[in-house]
Order: C-alpha cells, then sequence, then structure tokens
C-alpha cells in the first residue's frame, strides 16, 4: 500500500515524496481514512510508529477542502493538545513539513517562553494551533484565543497528560471547543482513564489498536546488565567508551539525578546534557540541538522531558535508572527502533530495583536477558533498599563505621552514653522508661529541688502553677 491510496491530496503527496516517504506504516493505513471520512478516533500507538502523520495529514487536507469564512477565518480551526514543549514542537514541525504546498497557517504555544510573541503571532489568525494546556488556558484568561471556531480537536499522547495531572485542563478545553467537532485521541495504551475519558467526549469513534498494550518495539534488542548502585556511573562510562558510541539517551528517575550524572560523566571526558522540567525552554532546545548535531554525546533525560523527542536512528537507550511505572520502561525504549530502524536498550540494575525490573518483565510477558560484565560483579553482601514509590531514589546508601555500602547505620532508638552533666539529656532505651513508678530528683529554676513522677501510663505529676522545669540529665552516682 502506497499514500495515493489512502486518498490524499496532490499537495500531501508532493511533501510525502519531498521527505522520501512512500509506504505508509500501519497506523497510518488504518487512521488517515476514518480521519478523512470526519470520523471520531480512538487510536493506540506505540511511539516511533508515525502516529503523528496519521492525524496530521488528514487534519490538513479537511481544513484545506472547507475553508472557515467570516470572522472565525481569524480564530484556530484545529488545536492539537500536547503534554510537553518537546512534543510540542515535533508535532508543529511535521504540520510545517506536510503542510509546506498548502496555505494554511498554523502556531505552537507552550510555557517556559515569553507570552507576547504568541499573542502577536495569534492575532495575525491562525488555522492550527499546537499547545500544551497550561500555557493555552493562560490565553484564554487573558483573552488573547478564542477557541469556538475549533472543527478539529486532537488529543496527543492523552495517556501521559493524565499521568501528568492535567486532567482538570483537559476538561476546561473541552468545555471552551464546539460540541460539534471531530475529535482525536491518541495513546500509548486504553487504559481505564482514557476509556473513561472517551466515553464522555468523543463521539462513536472507531478504535484503532496497532500498538497492544505490553508490547516493547520490536526492533530494539534488550539486555540487562547487574551492578552495583555505586558503580553505575563507571559502567555506563565504560560502556560508551569501549563500544565507541556517539549518541546516548540516559535515563534518571529524577532531575537531580540528570544534573548529578551529566557532571559526572562531563569529569569523565564524555560530553553530556541534561534536559527536564527545570531546565528552561531554551536550555532544553539547546541540549537537543547539541544531541542532534553530534556536540552533545550523551542526553540525559527524565521521563517527562523525553516525551516527543523523535531523534532520527538514535541507535542506544540506557536506563541508568529503572522507572517506577513499567509502562514507562516501554516509553523510554521506544525511543530508539523507530520506524523500522535497529535499536539497542540496556538497563544498568541494581539490587534495589529487582522489583521494579519482575513488574516489566511480568509487563513484556517474557524474562530479558541478563548480562553480567567481568569487572562490574555485584557485591553479593549489599542488601536491598526500598525505593519511594512516585519520587525516585536519591542513589544514596545507607554506610557502617567502615563505609561498607551493605552495612545499615544503626538504629536511632539504640542507648546513647550520657554526657557528663549540664550537657542534653541521655537518650534512654522505651523499655527503661515503662519500668513501673519511679521518682528522679531534678531541680527548678530557682535551685529547688522538685520530684516528679512517672507511671507505667507517662503521667506526670502535676507541679505547682508558675513553675517552670528544666530538664537535666540523671545525677552520676547521687
Amino acid at each position: 500500500m502506497s499514500f495515493d491510496s489512502l486518498g490524499l491530496s496532490e499537495a500531501l503527496l508532493r511533501a510525502l515524496a519531498d521527505q522520501g516517504y512512500i509506504i505508509p506504516t500501519p497506523i497510518q493505513q488504518q487512521a488517515i481514512p476514518v480521519v478523512l471520512q470526519g470520523r471520531d478516533v480512538l487510536a493506540a500507538a506505540q511511539t516511533g510508529t508515525g502516529k503523528t502523520a496519521s492525524f496530521t495529514l488528514p487534519m490538513l487536507q479537511r481544513l484545506a477542502n472547507a475553508r472557515a469564512k467570516g470572522a472565525a477565518d481569524h480564530h484556530p480551526r484545529a488545536l492539537i493538545l500536547v503534554p510537553t514543549r518537546e512534543l510540542a514542537a515535533q508535532v508543529a514541525e511535521s504540520v510545517d513539513t506536510y503542510g509546506r504546498h498548502q496555505h494554511l497557517r498554523s502556531a505552537v504555544i507552550f510555557g517556559g517562553v515569553k507570552i507576547n510573541p504568541q499573542i502577536a503571532q495569534l492575532r495575525r489568525g491562525v488555522d492550527i494551533l499546537i499547545a500544551t494546556p497550561g500555557r493555552l488556558l493562560d490565553h484564554v484568561q487573558q483573552r488573547t484565543l478564542d477557541l469556538s471556531a475549533i472543527e478539529i480537536l486532537v488529543l496527543d499522547e492523552a495517556d501521559r497528560m493524565l499521568d501528568m495531572g492535567f486532567i482538570h485542563d483537559i476538561r476546561k478545553v473541552l468545555a471552551l471547543v464546539p460540541d460539534k467537532r471531530q475529535t482525536l485521541l491518541f495513546s500509548a495504551t486504553f487504559s481505564t482513564e482514557i476509556r473513561a475519558l472517551t466515553d464522555k467526549f468523543l463521539s462513536d469513534p472507531v478504535a484503532i489498536d496497532v500498538a497492544p498494550r505490553n508490547s516493547a518495539a520490536e526492533s530494539v534488542a534488550q539486555m540487562v546488565h547487574p551492578v552495583d548502585r555505586e558503580r553505575k556511573r563507571e559502567l555506563l562510562s565504560h560502556l560508551i567508551g569501549a563500544n565507541n558510541w556517539r549518541q546516548v539517551l540516559v535515563f534518571t528517575r529524577t532531575k537531580h539525578g540528570a544534573n548529578r550524572l551529566v557532571q559526572q560523566l562531563e569529569r569523565d571526558g564524555l560530553s553530556a546534557a541534561a534536559i527536564h522540567g527545570n531546565k528552561t525552554q531554551a536550555a532544553r532546545t539547546r541540549a537537543l540541538a547539541g544531541f542532534k548535531d553530534g556536540s552533545v554525546r550523551i542526553l540525559v533525560a527524565t521521563d517527562i522531558a523525553a516525551r516527543g523527542l523523535d531523534i532520527d536512528q538514535l541507535p542506544h537507550v540506557v536506563n541508568f535508572e529503572l522507572p517506577n511505572v513499567a509502562e514507562d520502561y516501554v516509553h523510554r525504549i521506544g525511543r530508539t527502533g523507530r520506524a523500522g530502524n535497529e535499536g539497542e536498550a540496556m538497563s544498568l540494575v541494581c539490587v534495589d530495583e529487582h522489583k521494579l525490573l519482575r513488574d516489566i518483565e511480568r509487563l513484556l510477558g517474557r524474562r530479558l536477558r541478563s548480562e553480567t560484565l567481568p569487572g562490574y560483579e555485584p557485591d553479593p553482601s549489599i542488601r536491598a533498599e526500598p525505593i519511594p514509590n512516585g519520587r525516585g531514589n536519591t542513589g544514596r546508601r545507607d554506610q557502617g563505621r567502615d563505609g561498607h555500602p551493605g552495612q545499615r547505620r544503626p538504629s536511632r532508638r539504640v542507648e546513647k552514653t550520657p554526657k557528663p552533666s549540664g550537657g542534653r539529656q541521655a537518650s534512654r532505651p522505651k523499655a527503661a522508661e515503662a519500668d513501673g513508678n519511679r521518682k528522679r530528683p531534678e531541680k527548678d529554676v530557682d535551685g529547688n529541688r522538685v520530684q516528679r513522677a512517672e507511671n507505667s501510663r507517662g503521667k506526670k505529676a502535676q507541679r505547682p502553677s508558675g513553675q517552670r522545669r528544666r530538664d537535666k540529665p540523671a545525677l552520676l552516682g547521687g
């Protein structure tokens, strides 16, 4: 099957030919004819399957065939809602590429940059608007944007928008667009939350599923390397140097972890940059541009920041830390092996992450190949420590007095040696505090001796009104 058999216009076919695209992907084969018919669509498509073109191409054709008239011509007629700035920029680039032989105006708006240039562009009028939810609603609140003329609404990577907490913003946007519209919802999975959204806001949608849940890109070779947490950075630098990898995307759980890893890799003589939510848009754009042109060898990213990254023929993805959510593993490795190209995904797994690895293997329905590299064998004396849910791990491990990472710090409830008189109250075991009634000699602020009774229930004798107590340690030898 070729693109000219899908009913696309001559202008779109020319744009595809300019890019060397001849054969549509499965999601494009199924979605393009349905969107051209004006039907609502609910599509599950794995990253790297060509889903952007599957809604962009027919949307451009429908807008070109039915140009708005009158005052509505000034307002956007199509809205593509995306979760991240990187994905917004990527989709905007696709709209420009495929619409180069048409006369449709497009704009992209997202946070992290000045709003005034966006306002000026909106006032000039646009046909297609690509936006993140927060900045979109900022424009609506400032009355610089009117969504009353929207004919086509696209929710791209809707599952990620829900994961990021955009459900309330999505509901606000859906309340601002006309009820009579075409809605296209694209998601990596058909989760319960996605189906609930579909039931309420889509009208008799056509369901298209080319990326079943639990699937990972078949063209990606997956490997697990067991290693101690403290030696992960050392092993990563060894893999990159020994194999002469020139372009590597590395995933961490946290923004702080990404920054720290970049500093460590640069000390190893490897060019690296971080991309995450705390970076300015200018910094994220520079990092991605450097990664694409080869001046940056390693791009370290968090899951959300990497969403929407489209890098042609990216050969290597490394999970420096496994994700807390197994489904995110599939999204991560989907950055490589795109459009039929081969890719390689490696995971550096320490003892703390064995449960996360089991969750991933359960999701995939198979065991991942594991290989321990000589010289990086895990220390069997190191015991697992829990990884906090949702917040990631700091990567620090308690150490004993001899510095061995497998030992834990002593409990805080251990009895401490009393300090000389005048110091702080010495800690006592709980058992000693509940050994029956006893009296302890103390002095008040005037130097007078007072009695404080404690019974097994922890109740204290009442003191005369107005007297203050100053705790002192038990008198030694007295």
